[in-house]
């Protein structure tokens, strides 16, 4: 694929009028041929800019695989397949991935595609039931690959390689840096990129903050600290990092029955909750996100203003892509870390100051002034974002400006809307088609 063909869609499709320096590089190292090892902070621009290479080394499209890419979340791989397949048109992109139908999946494969995105398991599981040939594959990238490669992935990662005969050209990436890489990886000189060091521009953007909470408990503390942040302007993105499950669902629990507007983020969620978490997140339904470590990699979240971390990271890894949720590409943000009355400092945290909060919190926030509509229709029913404005327009009688974000998936769509006309919407589009079908519209709850 040439770069006249695509450079001018990432203006268009992603807003991205210019290529950061990295990107370039990235680039002009497609015309070497030397494997590549891409070392980049999070929110740096790095998905696009292992993405570039690929395209420009992609052949005419032939229903073969020619490219597979393997991340070690689904939340990656539906990032990475949304960029793919918004830049580069005329190219079958099929992403495989747990929660997914694999109906769905079985079906895009036995149609023919170019480029495979996938989850090492998922991608394995396809090859073992014979769904998929990755014979013809020539490019490798292992996104995220410290993640990849670490224990409980690598005999899968092995037994994939194993069947990637042909691969020759793989492209590895990562926020963080890995000393060691197993053999079977078969590295061919390969070409370090590393732009870790020397990150004085992200450390002048991203300001990190402790903040003491007197109780072992530390909920009255945070609801306090999201008060200060707010002020008495409307609410700004904020993640709250948690260590484990339970303590997600408690502090979850515990905030919304403060009224504050958050959402529940984990892995025991299944593929459809987590979807309408990110997405109400996103379009400032719920604000406030309260997550484990799942939520540090690979989500596509946008303007983030504060990182919470209500436990502390427990590797130097987890912190740095914690923190990379914020203060992403030219943009700065906060890092607040709640430290306990019997609690050490982990050793790579470092603080710029410490900030005193009151512990007393509202009993009754404000809430974000959108609500989410959910309709039981999606890509595979051919339901487009036009469909979903129109049919709220015309039947609904919504003020197309005030509608917010809408995220079509492939059984059902999401729609924000002013709070404060859910309840006249909901009335008029009650027993009303939307494409000539009548479909299922709940409130997001």
């Amino acid at each position: 694929m040439r770069e006249k063909e695509f450079l001018p869609l990432i203006e268009e499709k992603l807003g991205i009028t210019e290529l950061n320096p990295m990107q370039k590089k990235m680039m002009m190292q497609a015309s070497e041929s030397r494997d590549i090892i891409l070392l980049s902070p999070t929110g740096s621009g790095k998905t696009l800019a292992f993405i570039l290479p690929v395209l420009k080394l992609l052949r005419p499209s032939s229903g073969r695989v020619q490219v597979v890419v393997i991340a070690p979340s689904r939340e990656l791989v539906i990032q990475i397949s949304k960029i793919i397949n918004s830049i580069a048109p005329g190219f079958k992109v099929t992403s495989l991935y747990g929660g997914h139908k694999v109906e769905d999946e079985v079906n895009s494969l036995s149609a023919g595609t170019d480029i495979v995105v996938a989850t090492p398991g998922r991608i394995l599981d396809h090859i073992n039931r014979r769904n998929i040939d990755v014979l013809p594959t020539r490019i490798l990238v292992l996104d995220e690959f410290d993640k990849s490669l670490e224990l409980g992935f690598e005999k899968e990662m092995k037994k994939i390689m194993d069947r990637l005969k042909n691969v020759s050209r793989i492209i590895l990436t990562s926020a963080t840096d890995s000393e060691v890489l197993p053999d079977f990886i078969r590295l061919k000189d390969p070409a370090r990129i590393n732009y870790l060091q020397g990150n004085s521009e992200l450390k002048r953007r991203l300001r990190v903050h402790k903040v003491d909470s007197d109780a072992n408990d530390k909920l009255k503390t945070l609801a306090s600290l999201l008060d200060e942040i707010k002020g008495d302007g409307p609410w700004e993105r904020a993640i709250i990092f948690v260590n484990h499950r339970e303590s997600a669902e408690r502090v979850s629990q515990f905030l919304r029955r403060a009224g504050y507007p958050s959402v529940l983020y984990h892995g025991a969620l299944d593929q459809q909750q987590r979807e309408t978490a990110v997405a109400t997140f996103n379009n400032g339904t719920y604000p406030i996100l309260v997550a484990t470590d799942l939520a540090a990699r690979g989500l596509d979240i946008e303007d983030v203003k504060s990182v919470i971390h209500y436990h502390q990271a427990l590797t130097p890894e987890n912190y740095t892509h914690r923190n990379g949720r914020t203060a992403r590409v030219d943009k700065e943000g906060d890092v607040y870390v709640i430290i306990g009355p019997e609690e050490d400092v982990k050793p790579f945290v470092d603080f710029d100051d410490t900030r005193y909060v009151s512990g007393h919190y509202a009993d009754n926030p404000l809430g974000s002034g959108y609500a989410t509509l959910r309709i039981s229709a999606g890509k595979k029913e051919k339901l487009s974002k036009g469909d979903v404005a129109g049919f709220l327009i015309k039947e609904g009688g919504a003020d197309g400006k005030r509608l917010g974000k809408i995220d079509v998936y492939d059984h059902y769509a999401l729609v924000a809307i002013p709070e404060e006309e859910t309840e006249n919407i909901m009335e008029k589009i009650k027993g009303k088609k939307i494409k000539g079908e009548k479909r299922l519209v709940s409130l997001v709850r």
